[in-house]
C-alpha cells in the first residue's frame, strides 16, 4: 500500500483505526498509568504537607517519565495512552452512533462554554492538591471516579458509592461531549498543559491552506487547543 497515493479521507480512516488500536491495547495491558501517574502527583503534594521527604516512589517515577515524554512529545498520554480518555472516546462513539440511526444531530452542549469551563480541570486540580496538603490524600483515592473506573475495570464493585456516582455523571458527559472529561476535569491534562514542549511537537496551521480568521482548526479540535496565529 503506498501511503502517498491515498486520498485525505482515506488517510484519515487508516489513523483513526491505528489510534483506536494503539488506545485498546494500551487499555487492556496497561490501564493504570493514569492512575499511578496521579497517584504521584498526590503522594508528593502530601508529602509536602506533611513536611516529609519525597522519596522515589513507583508513583512518582511513572510520573516523571510521563511529564518527560510530554515535554518530549507533546500530548500523546491523553490522545493514546489515557485508558480514562479511550473510556470516554467509547463512551461518545456508542453515543454518536445512536443518533445517526435516530437521525439526530450532534449535541453541542458545551461548545459555546468550552473556552471557560476548559479552566475547571485547573480548579479540580488544586481542590485535590489542597486536600492532599491537608492530609486527606487517602480520603480522595476512595472517593475519586477514577477508582470506580479502575473497579470497573476489572469487573468488580466500586468501593465508594460517591465514586461511583461520580464517574457515571462523568461518563453521561463523556456521552454528550466528545473528550468531555479530557478537556474539563482532567486534573491530570492541567499537569500536563504545564508542561514545556519542544518545538518540534507543538501543533502548528498549514500556513499554505489556511484562510486568514476562518478559525477552523479550533473548531474540529477535539481537545479545543487555540493553535497560535
Amino acid at each position: 500500500m503506498d501511503i502517498h497515493n491515498l486520498t485525505a479521507k482515506e488517510r484519515k480512516k487508516i489513523h483513526t483505526w491505528l489510534r483506536a488500536l494503539i488506545q485498546l491495547l494500551y487499555f487492556i495491558f496497561i490501564p493504570s498509568v493514569y492512575t499511578a501517574a496521579f497517584a504521584g502527583v498526590k503522594y508528593i503534594f502530601t508529602q509536602i504537607g506533611a513536611g516529609e521527604k519525597v522519596a522515589m516512589t513507583s508513583f512518582v517515577t511513572v510520573l516523571l517519565v510521563i511529564c518527560l515524554y510530554t515535554m518530549v512529545f507533546g500530548r500523546f498520554f491523553c490522545g493514546f495512552a489515557c485508558a480514562f480518555g479511550t473510556w470516554g472516546d467509547f463512551v461518545y462513539f456508542i453515543s454518536s452512533m445512536i443518533r445517526k440511526k435516530r437521525k439526530k444531530k450532534p449535541l453541542k452542549c458545551f461548545s459555546k462554554a468550552g473556552k471557560i469551563l476548559r479552566y475547571l480541570k485547573y480548579v479540580v486540580l488544586i481542590v485535590v492538591l489542597l486536600l492532599c496538603i491537608k492530609g486527606y490524600s487517602s480520603a480522595v483515592a476512595i472517593h475519586s471516579p477514577f477508582s470506580a473506573f479502575s473497579r470497573f475495570h476489572q469487573l468488580k464493585m466500586a468501593d465508594s458509592l460517591i465514586g461511583t456516582g461520580l464517574f457515571l455523571l462523568v461518563t453521561a458527559g463523556m456521552a454528550l461531549e466528545p473528550r468531555f472529561f479530557c478537556r474539563f476535569l482532567c486534573p491530570m491534562g492541567a499537569v500536563f498543559s504545564l508542561m514545556p514542549v519542544l518545538p518540534f511537537s507543538v501543533i502548528k496551521r498549514n500556513r499554505e491552506n489556511c484562510i486568514p480568521n476562518c478559525k477552523a482548526c479550533n473548531l474540529v479540535c477535539p481537545a479545543s487547543l487555540e493553535i497560535p496565529s
